[in-house]
């Protein structure tokens, strides 16, 4: 007995050993690993980092040597009349300041004409072949101007700022809802050369599209429909506010669609002119706007707008009703309310395929509901005119067509991407989804569309 128990302690001793041995080596093995995970992801990210320089040299001196003609006949010029270059102090990669290059352009005729030209910023191309800037980055800051203390905007100095940002693209495509800051964070989180060359890409219809407003008129007129022109901050603001007062209000969104309906459609129109708020819903209010020089500030439409709502609603005992869409579409927003927004409250909920006869049943049920926002969504002009006609019996304080929301927010259509967005081309993207219902609508009513526009500021 003695012996074997001798036996069996020098097992267990000799397991034990063995067991600590392999440990040690598995640890080891894992660490190894990791090391190597660590080893490969660096590489990953010098070899991006390296392809993404490549091509900023590599464009940057082709578009030196195409443009060396007009970049030395501006030089010569300017140094007739004042120094050639002009220096701009900039924040870069690692807050490291640098100057940035431009052509001089001094209050005389030659100078006017440089920057009508758009060859003031050529010789940025210079920063780029240097190493100060990338082609796509953030925003262009100076020092001073942001304050790196705070950590959204301490990691967009990892990079190198860009001659083309997000923020630049959003702000002509009317969509930079966000803040500059916000969109910066973005491109440094989600970088990649991939996504660079989409960006050079959307840069493209963003030239088109003009400037982004800074300052434009609160009314404009566009084909006779007065419109409010604010901002998506400004829009969600007033629509609180008048939930919150008394009487009742009703919002109409106006995109190129409803514009072409009110041109033939004087009853239509009436409604419109007589809404509490009237909003510039797409792209083609803004080329509108710029066509008739009467800036719009941005593109207020109600699905960008509704989440921002939801959240400026949140725990405000306020509710809403939604009224519209096939059977089962309003439960679908209402789910997605449940999911996105708990806080919000939904007073309740009806589909739009109701009949004439139930149609006072549907408005007594609103009215029980207490809600004080209506959302409608029973199309152009259906939708508006019927708030026009039941605002009053609803019992809401404001009450707004929304058109195509809820097949969104209830996922029976999926949105465009936030790049086609960008680029203006949603109306593509939906055309894409219904061509036998969206053909006649964007093709030929969009062109119908600038043509009145265009006859409208000939006039």
């Amino acid at each position: 007995m003695t012996n074997e128990a001798e036996g069996s302690g020098a097992e267990n001793r000799e397991a034990e050993e063995l067991h600590r041995r392999y440990s040690r080596r598995g640890r080891w093995r894992q660490n190894l690993k990791r090391l190597v995970r660590l080893f490969n992801w660096i590489l990953v990210v010098q070899l991006l980092s390296g392809a993404k320089r490549f091509l900023d040299i590599a464009g940057a001196l082709a578009l030196l040597f195409a443009l060396s003609p007009v970049m030395a006949l501006v030089s010569v010029v300017l140094a007739l009349q004042a120094k050639v270059l002009h220096r701009t102090p900039r924040v870069g990669r690692w807050c490291e300041t640098f100057q940035e290059y431009s052509f001089s352009a001094p209050e005389t005729t030659v100078g006017r004409v440089v920057t009508g030209l758009r060859c003031r910023r050529l010789p940025v191309l210079l920063n780029i072949l240097k190493g100060d800037m990338s082609f796509v980055g953030p925003s262009l800051i100076s020092p001073g101007e942001l304050s790196p203390r705070e950590r959204a905007v301490r990691k967009r100095f990892n990079v190198r700022p860009g001659l083309i940002c997000l923020w630049w693209i959003r702000r002509r495509a009317n969509i930079a809802y966000g803040g500059e800051v916000e969109s910066d964070g973005e491109y440094v989180d989600t970088h990649t050369v991939l996504g660079d060359i989409g960006i050079a890409l959307r840069a493209i219809p963003a030239v088109i599209y003009g400037e982004g407003v800074a300052t434009a008129p609160d009314l404009v007129t566009i084909l006779g429909i007065r419109l409010n022109n604010v901002t998506m901050t400004e829009a969600v603001e007033t629509i609180v506010e008048r939930m919150g007062g008394n009487g009742s209000q009703q919002i109409c969104f106006v995109n190129a669609d409803c514009a072409n309906i009110a041109y033939r459609d004087r009853d239509y129109h009436e409604v419109l002119q007589q809404a509490g708020l009237v909003l510039a819903d797409g792209i083609g209010l803004k080329l509108a706007g710029k066509l008739l020089a009467r800036d719009i500030r941005q593109n207020v439409n109600g699905t960008d707008l509704f989440p921002r709502l939801c959240s400026a609603l949140s725990s405000s005992g306020m509710g809403l009703y939604l009224l519209g869409g096939r059977p089962g579409v309003a439960e679908g927003v209402r789910d997605w309310l449940a999911r996105e927004h708990p806080d919000v409250k939904v007073s309740g909920y009806h589909h739009g395929y109701f009949t004439p006869e139930e149609e006072p049943e549907v408005i007594r049920h609103i009215a029980d509901s207490g809600a004080s926002l209506l959302l409608v969504a029973l199309g152009a002009p259906r939708q508006d005119m019927w708030i026009s006609e039941n605002l009053e019996r609803t019992g809401v304080r404001v009450a707004m067509g929304v058109g195509g929301l809820f097949d969104f927010y209830s996922g029976l259509t999926p949105r465009a991407p936030q790049w086609i967005r960008e680029m203006g081309l949603e109306w593509l993207y939906r055309f894409g989804q219904e061509p036998g219902r969206m053909w006649k609508r964007y093709f030929v009513g969009n062109a119908l569309f600038l043509i009145r526009v265009i006859k409208a500021r000939f006039k």
